[in-house]
C-alpha cells in the first residue's frame, strides 16, 4: 500500500512538468489528494488539493493560474500539470492523501515518496 509520485525533472523557466501520483494497493477514489513541496531549508507548504466528493481544488497563491491539479479515479491517479515554471518552483514534490471532506488536505495521512522538480537555465 503506498503512493508512487513521478514526473520531476529538469526543465528551464518557461517550461512545463507533469507530476504523476498512482496508488498501488488502494484506491484513491476516498480520498482527498494533495501536492506539497519542499526546498531545500525551507518549510514544507501545501501547494495544491483536490477534494474526494465534488472535485473542488485548492492552489496556493503563488502557483494560481500556473498549476492544474486533476484526478482520473479509472486510473487510480492524480496529476499535477505545471506550466510556466519558475525557478522558485525548485523544489521536492509529495503527494498525500487525506480522508477529510475538504479541499485544503490539512490533515494528510500517507505520504509519497517525493519527486524532484529543478528549474533552471
Amino acid at each position: 500500500v503506498q503512493l508512487q509520485a513521478s514526473g520531476g525533472g529538469l526543465v528551464q523557466p518557461g517550461g512545463s512538468l507533469r507530476l504523476s501520483c498512482a496508488a498501488l494497493g488502494f484506491t484513491l477514489d476516498y480520498y482527498a489528494i494533495g501536492w506539497f513541496r519542499q526546498a531545500p531549508g525551507e518549510e514544507r507548504e501545501g501547494v495544491s488539493c483536490i477534494s474526494k466528493n465534488d472535485g473542488s481544488k485548492y492552489y496556493v497563491d503563488s502557483v494560481k493560474g500556473r498549476f492544474t491539479i486533476s484526478r482520473d479515479n479509472a486510473k487510480n491517479t492524480v496529476y499535477l500539470q505545471m506550466n510556466s515554471l519558475k525557478p522558485e518552483d525548485t523544489a521536492v514534490y509529495y503527494c498525500a492523501t487525506d480522508p477529510g471532506d475538504g479541499d485544503r488536505c490539512l490533515e494528510p495521512d500517507r505520504w509519497g515518496q517525493g519527486t524532484q522538480v529543478t528549474v533552471s537555465s
